[in-house]
Order: structure tokens, then C-alpha cells, then sequence
């Protein structure tokens, strides 16, 4: 990777981070941002760094093995990305957000942890495919890594139960709009929580599969 390539990459990641925060999407210093580097070091934000606010100069340079190379000290949600990055060969980047709707469905008793939110847009499913709720941790704890792995990469899209979500994608761009897409139809949800609203039938999801080579887990969004 060039050093132009990584200046960019280190100003989207900021411009990214921005326009998250500004539209109430994490607040406070809540979140994280993730780009695996072709050496196969990453691109991360630091602790306790608000998403408006970062500087592409202070973001943390981390080799393979999440070894501290340069810039601030990172954020204490690395064990969450690393497991993702290890499990889904396709990640190339990762947003976790503390949005309030995405968060607000996690506490949710009803909540299948197969596929924590129903087939309710087309959208929804190009951009997120199914997504899985797993238990709560404490932010940081090394044990939520395990809970990701336990996945085995068939998820790019996880909500961390009174937490927020974690998604994946091939590049930047793709989490970003993928994040938002999921807290989008966690919003949906809750307005028509105890409505009976009409979903996506199974013949409406299989010609989306069929079609935009959505990859669904086994078991999700099942009838």
C-alpha cells in the first residue's frame, strides 16, 4: 500500500467518522473504526476518541498481530474487529456504532440471535444480508471476541446485546452504508413493533438472493 493510498484511507476514515457523528449515529466518544491494511496491519481509531473530531495523523497504525506502530493508543474494542477480520475473509473494514435504534432492538426479548431483525426491506438484506445478536459483555472484554468467532465468519452484520452493532464490508464505504442500512430498519421495527406488519415473503427473498447474490446464514430469516 502506497503512502498516498494510506493518506487516503486515513482521511475517509475521519470523513466517515464525521458524518456518523454528526447525524447522531454514535454519540459522545462511543464507537470505533476499523481498515485492514494490505500488509494485513490496520488502520483503527483510538480510545476514548470522539468519531466528529479525529485527526487522520493521531488515528492508530497497527501491525498484523495489533502491535501499537504509531499514532494514539487504540480503541479497546481491537479483540472485537480482530475476530471479525479472522473469521470473515471478505472484511476489509469495520464500523461499531452505538446508534440508538440498532441498540434499543438488542435489548429486545423477543430477538431470534439467528436474525435479530426480520426481512423487512429489500435493502436490508443487499446491504446486511441476516444479523446475528450475541450475549452482552462488558465494552473491551476479551471474551466478546470469543462470541464473534463462535459466528464462523457467517455474519457481516452482529448486534452486541445493550451494546451496538458491529458490521463488516469489503471496503469502507460498504460498512458505513451497510451500519446505517441495519440502524434504518432497527428504526422500522420499533415503529411497527406489535403491528403485524407484512414482510418480505420467502419467494421475495429468494429472487434477492437469486439475483444480488445476497448470502444468507443457514437459518436466517426463515418463515
Amino acid at each position: 500500500m502506497t503512502a498516498m493510498s494510506e493518506t487516503r484511507l486515513r482521511e475517509d476514515i475521519c470523513r466517515f467518522g464525521r458524518s456518523l457523528f454528526e447525524r447522531g449515529l454514535t454519540p459522545g466518544s462511543s464507537g470505533n473504526i476499523s481498515v485492514r491494511m494490505h500488509d494485513g496491519g490496520w488502520l483503527v481509531t483510538p480510545t476514548n476518541a470522539s468519531l466528529g473530531f479525529l485527526d487522520p495523523a493521531r488515528l492508530s497504525r497497527l501491525d498484523g498481530r495489533g502491535r501499537l506502530l504509531s499514532g494514539d493508543a487504540p480503541t479497546k474494542e481491537v479483540p472485537l474487529h480482530a475476530a471479525l477480520y479472522d473469521t470473515r475473509e471478505s472484511a476489509r473494514a469495520i464500523v461499531h456504532l452505538h446508534s440508538t435504534h440498532s441498540v434499543a432492538v438488542s435489548m429486545l426479548p423477543e430477538i431470534d440471535p439467528r436474525a435479530a431483525l426480520p426481512p423487512m426491506t429489500a435493502y436490508y438484506l443487499m446491504k446486511c444480508g441476516a444479523t446475528a445478536l450475541v450475549p452482552y459483555y462488558r465494552p473491551g472484554d476479551p471474551a466478546v471476541a470469543d462470541a464473534i468467532k463462535g459466528l464462523a465468519g457467517k455474519y457481516s452484520s452482529v448486534l452486541l446485546a445493550n451494546h451496538g452493532p458491529v458490521v463488516a464490508g469489503d471496503t469502507l464505504e460498504a460498512a458505513v452504508f451497510a451500519t446505517e442500512e441495519l440502524e434504518e430498519t432497527a428504526k422500522l421495527y420499533l415503529l411497527l413493533r406489535g403491528m403485524n406488519p407484512r414482510h418480505l415473503s420467502p419467494e421475495q427473498v429468494k429472487d434477492l438472493v437469486k439475483v444480488f447474490g445476497v448470502t444468507l446464514p443457514e437459518h436466517g430469516h426463515e418463515h
